[in-house]
C-alpha cells in the first residue's frame, strides 16, 4: 500500500467530519476566488482587448454635466488622435409582457464609434443599415436572444432621464468578449427632440497605446478655461474612479480576503489537530513497526492537503457555475467586468489550499510523529 493510498483511507476513514469540513472549505474557497477574480479585473488585466488605446473625456466638475457637442471636432484635430465618438447613458424602460427588463442603453455616433470602439464584431452589411437609420440600434447576441429580438424589430424605450420615447428599429446583432452587452443606438433620435446639442463623455482612439498620456493632457489643457472644462483619462482608470466612487474597494477586497484565509486556518487546523490527536497511540503503533518520523509527519501534513484541495475543487467548480450564471444572465453587465474567472486565480487558490493544507498540520503532525513510543502508547483520548 503507498503512501496517497494511505493517505485517502484516512481521509475517509471518518466520512461525514471529511465531507463536513471540505464542504465548509469550498464556501470559503468560493468567496475567495470570487474576490481575486475581482482584484484581477479592476487592477490587472485589460478590460477589453482594444481598452489600451482608448480614453474617455468627461466635465471636469461632474460626469452627469454635458459638454458641447462641437468639443467632438476640436478633440480630433489634436495630435495622436485617430477618431472621437460621443457617448451617453439614457437609461430607458424597456416593457415586455412580464413586466420591465434592466440593460445598458447608450446613445452614439454609429459613424465613429465602430471605429473608437473595436471590441464588437458586426457584419459590414449590418454596420451599413445601422448608419442609414437614424432610429436604428444594435444590441449583444445575448441580450437579443434574452428578449427574443430579431433584426428588423422595432424596440420601445420609455424615457426615464430625458423626456421622450424612443422608437428604435434593430439593425444589427453584434458579438463581443463581454456577453449580454448593452443596447446602443443612434443618439440623432434624441437629438431631433431634445435639440441638447451636448455630451454626456466622448470616446477618443489614440494612435499608439504611447499617446494615450500625451492626448489627455492636451485635450484637458485645450478646454481648461473654457465654460466646460475637461477631465481626460484612459479607459479603465475611468472605469475604476466609477467603481470606487462606493468607497475604499481595494481596502474592501483585502478584508475580505484576510478574513477568509484566517477562517480557513482555524476551520483546517481545527480538524486535523482533533483528528491527530485521536491518533496518538495510533501513530505511536506506527512508530514501534519501522515507520520513521518523517515518514508519519508526510502522512499527516498529506492527509490535511488532501483535505485542503477538496474542498478547494468544490469551491471551485462552484465559483465557475456562478460566475458564468451572472455574467449570462440579463442586466449582469457589470458583473462581466469584475467577475472573470482565469487560470492564474485558479491556480493561485490551489496554492492557498495546499500552503493552508502544510500550515494547519505542521505543529501537531511534527508533535505526535516525535512523540516517544511509550508515552503514546500510554495515551487516552
Amino acid at each position: 500500500m503507498t503512501l496517497p493510498h494511505f493517505v485517502v483511507r484516512n481521509i475517509l476513514r471518518n466520512k461525514r467530519r471529511s465531507l463536513l469540513t471540505a464542504v465548509s472549505l469550498s464556501f470559503a474557497f468560493l468567496l475567495l476566488i470570487f474576490m481575486i477574480s475581482i482584484w484581477r479585473s479592476l487592477y490587472v488585466d485589460p478590460w477589453t482587448a482594444k481598452g489600451a488605446l482608448r480614453l474617455v473625456c468627461r466635465h471636469r466638475v461632474s460626469l452627469f454635466l454635458a459638454m458641447p457637442s462641437y468639443y467632438q471636432q476640436k478633440i480630433r484635430a489634436l495630435p495622436g488622435v485617430a477618431n472621437v465618438a460621443p457617448f451617453n447613458v439614457f437609461d430607458g424602460v424597456y416593457r415586455t409582457g412580464q413586466g420591465k427588463e434592466n440593460f445598458g442603453q447608450f446613445g452614439t455616433d454609429p459613424r465613429t464609434f465602430l471605429d473608437v470602439y473595436q471590441d464588437l464584431e458586426l457584419p459590414p452589411d449590418q454596420i451599413a443599415a445601422w448608419k442609414r437609420d437614424p432610429a436604428g440600434a444594435i444590441a449583444s447576441v445575448d441580450l437579443a436572444r434574452n428578449l427574443g429580438w430579431k433584426i428588423g424589430d422595432q424596440i420601445i424605450l420609455e424615457g426615464v432621464r430625458y423626456p421622450v420615447n424612443l422608437e428604435l428599429n434593430l439593425r444589427g446583432v453584434y458579438r463581443s468578449a463581454m456577453p449580454n452587452g448593452p443596447l446602443f443606438f443612434n443618439w440623432d433620435c434624441v437629438e431631433q427632440t431634445l435639440h441638447r446639442g451636448k455630451y454626456q463623455v466622448f470616446l477618443i482612439r489614440a494612435n499608439t497605446p504611447q499617446d494615450v498620456g500625451a492626448i489627455a493632457t492636451r485635450v484637458d489643457d485645450l478646454f481648461r478655461n473654457a465654460p466646460e472644462p475637461t477631465r481626460t483619462e484612459a479607459e479603465k482608470p475611468f472605469d475604476l474612479h466609477i467603481v470606487e466612487s462606493v468607497g475604499n474597494v481595494k481596502l474592501f477586497i483585502l478584508s475580505i480576503c484576510v478574513a477568509v484565509l484566517f477562517a480557513m486556518v482555524l476551520m483546517s487546523a481545527n480538524t486535523i489537530a482533533m483528528s491527530i490527536r485521536e491518533r496518538t497511540r495510533e501513530i505511536a503503533v506506527l512508530r514501534s513497526l519501522g515507520f520513521a518520523p518523517r515518514t508519519l509527519l508526510s502522512l499527516l501534513v498529506g492527509e490535511s492537503v488532501g483535505l485542503c484541495v477538496a474542498g478547494w475543487l468544490l469551491g471551485s467548480i462552484g465559483a465557475f457555475g456562478i460566475v458564468y450564471a451572472l455574467v449570462h444572465t440579463a442586466g449582469g453587465e457589470g458583473f462581466q467586468v469584475l467577475l472573470k474567472l482565469k487560470w492564474p486565480t485558479v491556480l493561485f487558490s490551489f496554492l492557498v489550499a495546499v500552503i493552508i493544507g502544510c500550515l494547519s498540520a505542521a505543529f501537531p503532525a511534527q508533535r505526535v510523529s516525535h512523540t516517544p513510543i511509550i508515552e503514546g502508547l500510554r495515551h487516552i483520548g
